[in-house]
């Protein structure tokens, strides 16, 4: 397809609702790996050393290149390190490494000038790029507005022109939590906002007659990360743009918890279409966001061969079908509440397939979250305590704790003795034909997005006791299913949803012995398809079926999904910077240091920042922040607001936990 094949029309975000048609960008060169277009959807990372250590950023560069990274940044944060990247560049190209380097430029113009003549890229962050943040609150009228618009663009056209004479490419890069004042004063700490701080960098730069741009819309949250990212295009659209989008989710975190987020906010986007690179933010060694990145981008790889050549216009029909559905504001479906446990204002519920397990062992329970003891023969719940469990066609042999809902296939439950907690799953059919032989409480009935138009689901008869458990088996099943929502919304159809997603992989191994690979896909597939619903408002519960994967995977999955959508929280949520050459302490130990001491603070959100250009900003949502300020000084925040200062690193810790504590805000870990 070329790239002017399908064509956005103004009003809307992407190409089309309903079918995966990627939105074709303008190709910008980046030495020998050009970007946009037709070109397969790029993978990078940044690396972690101080960048005046020309051997260990090499090396790193290296381990990063040869782990699948297409294009390496690296940080500039003054004009000696600048410099210094024409000797890094040198070292890797002697060493046989082409791969185009991106020097990170905040707050120094300067830098900048010099990074544009040696690398093949720079990347600028509208918020503190010749503009400031210093949390001050300031009324511009609009000649004032103008006049701080003309000062910036004097200090930013200079690097503009060194672009120009040098071939360099440029990513204007919005970061969520380092909106200038200017900004803020103005539009807000919304999406809006961050949109508003890139157009006008590019509307400078095509004033210049530069167009060889990048644009990316960063938050450590992704829900406005994914509004911000969406409003952009529709904005850019709307003016005659298409520049390529560099998608991320910024201070992501680590292991679990940093993949599923990124790939909800990343994922959701992809999804749609939308992204010519990705970063996957983790405060991991740079090496191993890679593979996590190409693991989200593959996936598309098939789609795209599936898209359909078609020269035409994508026609309207998909964006019509939800007139009370917008793209750029979250809103919770409205569902009426079922048996008074699902739907209406309720957190989303959890499904756990156990009828596969040993159903004569009570420990089996342990893993969806009701920690079994033979000792006292009882159960208590952890935080993670799913709450409907799937049995199927099998019975099991032990008391079942008193508070979870368990579901049978409904012939099945027709022959149980004692329905009591129980409930039936119907076929459609089997729910039409069942009449009286339904339950009082809860009927949860499979369904796909193509029965809507179908003469059985006409006629169902429509009671509050209805649930559905909406299945796809769609190459794009995001899509598929968000059709449904749209046609229950048209339909004036407020019955709840439980989302239900299915995943086979290859040789899959016994739980001990379960394949990390396939773990990670997991958590990144499922945060896709899942997590691209909730961040809309669609679904009332969430189920992920994936036989011979280990049940307390699924579970920490599932409620990963629901924590990074802002659906339901389950734990202490971290919001955590991958570390790059500003960080003034071992981020990697730190944050593993702090979480081992707070992570059962539920709730709270804690920012882990490296150094003090990503600190007050990145971690602008968080409650409390841990902010190295000096080598080993840390500036201790409650919000935005400093509350200590230099803080000894070996301090620190407890200084932010007799914070906390002061707040009222800490509880005592429990001893079980």
């Amino acid at each position: 397809m070329n790239a002017d094949a399908v064509k956005v029309l103004p009003g809307r975000y992407c190409n089309s609702l309903t079918e995966y048609s990627r939105f074709i960008t303008r190709e910008v060169k980046i030495g020998d790996v050009p970007l946009g277009g037709n070109n397969p959807i790029r993978i990078q990372s940044m690396t972690t050393t101080d960048t005046m250590d020309t051997i260990g950023t090499v090396e790193q560069s290296i381990r990063m290149i040869e782990a699948g990274c297409e294009y390496v940044r690296i940080t500039a944060p003054s004009i000696k390190e600048a410099q210094n990247l024409a000797e890094i560049k040198k070292q890797l190209r002697m060493r046989g490494y082409n791969t185009p380097l991106v020097a990170d430029i905040h707050f120094t113009p300067n830098a900048a000038e010099v990074a544009a003549r040696i690398v093949e890229k720079v990347r600028v962050n509208p918020g503190n790029y010749a503009d400031k943040k210093r949390f001050d609150q300031i009324d511009y009228t609009d000649a004032e507005y103008r006049a701080e618009l003309e000062r910036i663009y004097q200090k930013f056209a200079p690097l503009v022109k060194v672009c120009q004479e040098y071939g360099t490419a440029m990513r204007i890069g919005t970061n969520h939590g380092s909106l200038s004042d200017r900004i803020m004063s103005r539009y807000g700490d919304t999406p809006h906002g961050m949109v508003e701080s890139a157009m006008e960098f590019i509307r400078m730069c095509e004033n210049l007659g530069y167009y060889n741009l990048v644009v990316s819309m960063k938050s450590s949250n992704p829900q406005v990360m994914v509004q911000a990212y969406r409003l952009l295009v529709e904005t850019m659209v709307a003016e005659g743009m298409n520049y390529p989008l560099h998608l991320g989710v910024t201070e992501a975190g680590d292991g679990e918890d940093g993949r599923i987020k990124s790939a909800v906010g990343i994922g959701t986007l992809l999804e749609d279409g939308l992204g010519d690179t990705v970063r996957v933010s983790l405060t991991e060694e740079p090496e191993a966001e890679a593979p996590v990145a190409m693991a989200l981008v593959q996936r598309y790889s098939a789609r795209s061969e599936a898209q359909e050549a078609t020269e035409k216009t994508i026609d309207h029909g998909p964006w019509t079908m939800d007139h009370s559905h917008s793209p750029y504001e979250y809103k919770k479906r409205d569902t009426y509440e079922a048996n008074a446990f699902i739907g209406g204002h309720m957190v989303p519920r959890v499904v756990i397939d156990l009828s596969q397990s040993n159903l004569k062992d009570p420990s089996i329970l342990n893993d969806a979250g009701y920690l079994y003891s033979p000792v006292l023969d009882k159960y208590n719940m952890a935080e993670q305590s799913v709450d409907f469990v799937y049995f199927g066609d099998n019975l099991p042999s032990f008391t079942l704790p008193g508070n979870l809902k368990q579901l049978y296939n409904y012939d099945t439950w027709l022959k149980l003795a004692n329905k009591t907690l129980s409930h039936p799953l119907f076929t459609l059919q089997q729910y039409i034909a069942a009449d009286a032989n339904r339950s009082s409480a809860l009927n949860l009935v499979r369904i796909k997005a193509n029965d809507i138009e179908r003469d059985e689901f006409a006629a169902l008869p429509f009671d509050h006791s209805l649930v559905f458990v909406l299945e796809t088996d769609e190459l794009h099943g995001m899509a598929d299913q968000r059709s449904f929502f749209f046609k229950l919304n048209e339909f004036g159809l407020d019955v709840p949803v439980i989302v239900k997603r299915s995943y086979a992989f290859e040789e899959v191994h016994r739980p001990w012995t379960m394949d990390h690979e396939q773990i990670t896909n997991l958590q990144l597939f499922s945060a896709t398809d899942l997590g691209a619903l909730l961040v809309d408002g669609f679904g009332d519960g969430i189920w992920i079926d994936a036989p011979g994967m280990p049940v307390n995977i699924i579970t920490s999955t599932a409620f990963g999904i629901l924590q990074a959508t802002r659906s339901r929280i389950s734990k202490t949520e971290y919001i955590s910077c991958p570390s790059c050459g500003r960080t003034l302490f071992d981020l990697m130990i730190t944050t593993q240091m702090i979480r081992s001491r707070t992570s059962h603070l539920k709730g709270l959100k804690i920012g882990i920042m490296g150094c003090i250009v990503n600190g007050p900003g990145e971690m602008a949502d968080a409650d409390y922040g841990y902010v190295g300020s000096g080598t080993d000084k840390i500036t201790l925040y409650r919000g935005k607001e400093v509350v200590k200062k230099n803080v000894h690193a070996d301090n620190a810790l407890d200084e932010l936990i007799c914070i906390i504590k002061e707040d009222g805000n800490w509880i005592e870990p429990s001893q079980n």
